[in-house]
C-alpha cells in the first residue's frame, strides 16, 4: 500500500524541508509514504480563480490512477482527532486500494472536477495554514495515525 500526500508548487523553506524529512525518515518504518510536487503552472497570474482552478484541476487529474482512493485536504472535509484520523485512515487502508492519494490544491482549492473524483474530503483545522506548512503539518499526522496503530507512546490523549 502506498501513501502519498500530493500538492501543487515546492517546498522552498529549508525548515520545513528539514521537518518533513524527519517524519519521512520515521515513516519508513511503518509504511511507503512520499510527497509528490507537481510543478506549479505557467502563466497563472494573469488568470482568475475559476480558470486557474479548471487548469490545476486538469494537471491534478492527470496524476491519479483509476483505483487510487482520493482524499482531498479541504476546509470543508470532516475534521477528526489524531485518534479518530488514525482508525480512519486504518479503514481506508483495510478497503483494500493499492494507494491512498491525500491532495493539497492551489490557492484557490479544486475545481469541480477534482471533486467529483474524491472519495473523501478532510480537513485538518478551521485555521488556514500555508500550502507548504500544511506538508509538514500531515506528514507528522500520517506519522502519529501509525504510532497510534501500534500502541507506541508517541501519542498521548
Amino acid at each position: 500500500m502506498d501513501i502519498v500526500l500530493r500538492v501543487m508548487g515546492k517546498t522552498s523553506e529549508s525548515y520545513l524541508k528539514e521537518g518533513i524529512e524527519v517524519y519521512l525518515k520515521r515513516l519508513k518504518r511503518y509504511a511507503k509514504y512520499s510527497i509528490q510536487e507537481i510543478p506549479d503552472l505557467k502563466g497563472m497570474k494573469n488568470r482568475n480563480a475559476s480558470e486557474q482552478n479548471i487548469a490545476e484541476g486538469q494537471e491534478l487529474l492527470k496524476t491519479i490512477g483509476p483505483s487510487d482512493f482520493l482524499v482531498l485536504l479541504d476546509e470543508n472535509g470532516k475534521r477528526y482527532s489524531s485518534r479518530g484520523f488514525s482508525e480512519q485512515l486504518q479503514k481506508w487502508m483495510n478497503a483494500g486500494p493499492s494507494t491512498i492519494v491525500f491532495m493539497v490544491g492551489g490557492p484557490f482549492g479544486f475545481s469541480d472536477e477534482v471533486y467529483a473524483r474524491a472519495n473523501a474530503l478532510l480537513s485538518l483545522s478551521d485555521m488556514t495554514f500555508s500550502h507548504q506548512m500544511i506538508r509538514l503539518f500531515f506528514t507528522e499526522q500520517i506519522y502519529r495515525a501509525f504510532t497510534i496503530f501500534k500502541n507506541e507512546p508517541y501519542h498521548h490523549d
